[in-house]
C-alpha cells in the first residue's frame, strides 16, 4: 500500500508517514519501560535532576578533552539545543585547569540565508551562542586554538576536511519535534522520492551540506529560541551529516522534555531499539550506529495520556 500523506505538510515526509501500529506503540510505553529499550550498541540513562542531567551532559566534554594528546587531538562535536551545558563546560575547565591546546570542537549546525552562514551577529547564531556561552567563559591560558573550533560555513569544504584532523570522541544533540539530530530532517515529498522517502543506505551517504528545513522544524525554532516569531527563522541551515555522525565514536541524545514531546521522546527509543529504521524518522537511523546513548531527564518525559487542556 502506498505511504500516507503526512498531517503536517504533504509535501514533506515525516512521522506521521509511518504505519499507525509503531505510533501506537510508542505512545503506550510507560516510563518504567524506556530503559528496557537498552540492547548492546544502545544505552538507556536516566536522570532524576534536571542539574544530574546537564552536569552529565557537561561531563561528556571533560572526558573527550582530557584525552586529547599532541599525537591523539580528540573532539567533541556539540548542539546548540539544549544549551545549559555549555557554561558548566566553561566552569569544569577553569576549575580543573584543563589545557585545551589538542582539543578539538565542531558546532553540528549553522542558519544559513541568501546562500551564507548567517554571521554571529545574527539573534539566531549558534557559532555565537556557543562562545557566549562557552567558549569565551573559558581562561585564555586554558582555550583550544582558533583553528580548533569548526563551525560548518555554506562552503562546507573547510569542515568536512576538518574531520580528518582530529578524533571525535562524541557526538552530542538534541532530538527535534521532526526527530532529527542536527538538522537533519526528513526530505521533500518530490521526485524520486515521491512515493517513499530516501532509503537508509542512501540517506546515510549524506554529508555536510545546506538543508531546507521542514516547517515543524522552523516553527519550533520560533517557538524554544525566538518567542514564536517565525518570520526571523531562516527557512535553510547547513547542518552536520551522517557521514560525519559515523565518524564519531558515540553519538549521545540528550532529551530534557523541552525540544521533543512525549511521544517523540518514545518513538526514536523504540525504533533505534527494534532497528525500525525509516527515513520518514531521521533519528531512527542511528540504530545502525555501534554506539548511541540516549539520556533522559524523567521530569520530561510526561505521558501520552490525552488530557484536555
Amino acid at each position: 500500500m502506498p505511504r500516507p500523506l503526512s498531517r503536517i505538510a504533504p509535501d514533506w515526509w515525516d512521522y506521521t508517514t509511518l504505519d499507525a501500529d509503531i505510533i501506537r506503540d510508542a505512545a503506550a510505553l510507560p516510563e518504567r519501560d524506556l530503559a528496557g529499550l537498552a540492547r548492546p550498541g544502545f544505552r538507556v540513562v536516566l536522570y532524576d535532576t534536571l542539574e544530574d542531567f546537564y552536569l552529565a551532559e557537561a561531563l561528556e566534554y571533560i572526558t573527550a578533552w582530557k584525552q586529547a594528546t599532541a599525537d591523539d587531538p580528540v573532539g567533541i562535536c556539540g548542539p546548540i539545543g539544549p544549551t545549559e551545558q555549555l557554561p558548566l563546560v566553561a566552569r569544569l575547565v577553569n576549575e580543573l585547569g584543563l589545557n585545551l591546546r589538542h582539543a578539538h570542537f565542531w558546532g553540528m549546525d549553522e542558519w544559513c540565508e541568501n546562500g551564507r552562514e548567517v554571521p554571529v551577529t545574527h539573534p539566531l547564531s549558534f557559532e555565537r551562542a556557543d562562545r557566549e556561552l562557552c567558549f569565551d567563559r573559558i581562561r585564555p591560558e586554558l582555550r583550544m586554538p582558533e583553528a580548533n573550533l569548526h563551525f560548518p560555513k555554506a562552503d562546507v569544504g573547510a569542515y568536512v576536511a576538518s574531520w580528518k584532523t582530529a578524533r571525535c570522541a562524541v557526538m552530542q544533540g538534541g532530538q527535534g519535534d521532526i526527530k532529527h539530530w542536527a538538522f537533519n530532517d526528513p526530505l521533500r515529498r518530490e521526485g524520486k522520492h515521491k512515493d517513499a522517502p530516501p532509503s537508509p543506505a542512501e540517506y546515510r551517504s549524506l554529508s555536510t551540506r545546506v538543508v531546507d528545513l521542514h516547517p515543524i522544524t522552523l516553527a519550533q525554532n520560533a517557538r524554544t529560541s525566538g518567542g514564536g516569531n517565525i518570520t526571523m527563522v531562516p527557512q535553510q541551515a547547513i547542518t552536520v551529516g551522517p557521514v560525519q555522525t559515523w565518524q564519531a565514536e558515540k553519538v549521545s541524545i540528550w532529551h530534557a522534555g523541552t525540544h521533543d514531546n512525549p511521544l517523540g521522546q518514545r518513538l526514536t527509543a523504540l525504533m533505534i531499539s527494534k532497528r525500525l529504521v525509516d527515513a520518514s524518522v531521521p533519528m531512527s537511523l542511528l540504530a545502525d550506529h555501534p554506539n548511541v546513548q540516549f539520556n533522559y531527564f524523567r521530569g520530561g518525559l510526561g505521558t501520552c495520556t490525552v488530557e484536555m487542556h
